[in-house]
């Protein structure tokens, strides 16, 4: 079974880097028959040339499908996104390099210039090229062999070579796409500026958002309580000659809003940063908050020391938000939060079971947990399927400090 599983993808594998070897095949065989024409050599390189950069990409394409479906071994693309196509006031359009009269026109700069400019497009022509010499050629020998076998009747060293090396000879693609089609170390640093950029403009967006927040609860809460109990102290003082009972009135109505107003400004300081979790840290203060909460929750953690402040605060207010939804959307009677060290990351998962078919929206709800982590590298990934269980899994690489 091994050998004719082996075969097959070795075929596959050939195939794959066989259309560009079949292109520069073809022109080499033109300027053979062209020798004694000047144009002999340059007219078929120009025609393998524009055949290769059609085909590169496809070939890539197919060659990464074939090695993560049989090895799991992604391959990024690392291809350039392109901007926005917009049309302006004007009635041109903008692609992000140029102004074009109409749509199509936009299209075809900006592809012309991704081609032009992008270094992935330049490293799959570099990968069309090595392919055919390299994974090519071995996985060619199983079916080569074989193909002797049958029409050169070799059968006694043509078979035992295909059946030796087909199941050995794919495994080569692996190793041969990551080092020739993996992103070269500009394309990474690129893909790290870019990210850190996106990372910057919505940790910017979330800071706004969260002052305008505070702002609102001061305004409407505890600065308005505050006022009316500067109106009711000056109420009090003037019936305090006149009409003591009334003013005593007055008075216990300003203390009970004054204690309104502390509590407002103690669930204000909490919302902002928990006096537990400054002081016992990330799980003890998960718990006072599954406490309080109404879902019945387990908490099972295996956190021996304390972490860095601001990624004790990013996971809190996520599991928080996630407890929140559970009871809110979820309809869930019951939760789990787990919360452990895993090879330098910290992984904290929260499990509820509730009716499920929870996303995560392009903006509000799970989306600010998320851009709390993504401040440290960190990743939210939710499977909530149709009728549940939900599983929310946060990962942040870190250090114990």
């Amino acid at each position: 079974m091994k050998v004719i599983v082996g075969f097959w993808r070795s075929c596959l594998v050939a195939a794959a880097t066989l259309p560009v070897a079949a292109v520069w095949a073809g022109a080499v065989f033109v300027a053979v028959l062209w020798r004694h024409n000047p144009w002999s050599w340059f007219a078929p390189a120009v025609w393998a040339l524009a055949g290769t950069v059609l085909l590169s990409r496809p070939v890539c394409h197919w060659y990464r499908m074939l090695v993560l479906r049989w090895t799991g071994t992604p391959i990024p693309p690392g291809y350039r996104e392109p901007a926005p196509i917009t049309r302006l006031s004007t009635g041109y359009w903008w692609n992000g390099h140029s102004y074009e009269r109409s749509r199509r026109r936009a299209e075809q700069d900006q592809r012309l210039r991704g081609y032009l400019t992008d270094p992935a497009v330049r490293r799959d022509l570099r990968f069309a090229l090595v392919a055919p010499c390299t994974a090519g050629v071995v996985c060619a020998v199983p079916p080569v062999a074989l193909g002797l076998a049958l029409l050169g009747g070799w059968w006694l060293l043509s078979v035992p070579l295909a059946a030796a090396t087909a199941p050995f000879a794919w495994r080569v693609a692996a190793p041969i796409g990551r080092r020739f089609l993996g992103p070269t170390p500009a394309m990474r640093l690129a893909a790290r500026v870019d990210q850190l950029t996106a990372q910057r403009a919505d940790t910017t967006v979330a800071q706004a958002a969260e002052i305008r927040r505070i702002e609102r609860d001061l305004h409407d809460g505890a600065q308005a309580r505050l006022v009316a109990l500067g109106l009711s102290l000056a109420t009090a003082e003037r019936l305090m000659r006149t009409d003591p009972d009334q003013a005593a009135a007055v008075l216990r109505d300003a203390r009970t809003g004054a204690a309104t107003s502390l509590s407002e400004l103690r669930e204000l300081v909490r919302g902002i940063s928990p006096p537990v979790l400054n002081e016992r840290g990330l799980v003890d203060a998960v718990r006072a908050f599954a406490l309080d909460c109404p879902l019945e929750t387990t908490v099972s953690a295996s956190l021996p020391v304390r972490l860095d402040p601001p990624i004790e605060a990013a996971v809190y207010f996520g599991v928080a938000e996630l407890l929140t939804n559970a009871v809110k959307h979820a309809r869930a009677k019951s939760a789990a939060v787990v919360i452990r060290l895993v090879v330098e990351q910290l992984v904290v998962e929260v499990t509820d079971d509730g009716r499920g078919g929870a996303t995560i929206p392009a903006a509000g709800g799970l989306a600010g947990p998320r851009r709390r982590l993504a401040a440290f590298d960190g990743t939210l990934e939710v499977a909530s399927p149709p009728g549940g269980p939900t599983r929310a899994t946060m990962t942040v690489p870190c250090e114990s400090s």
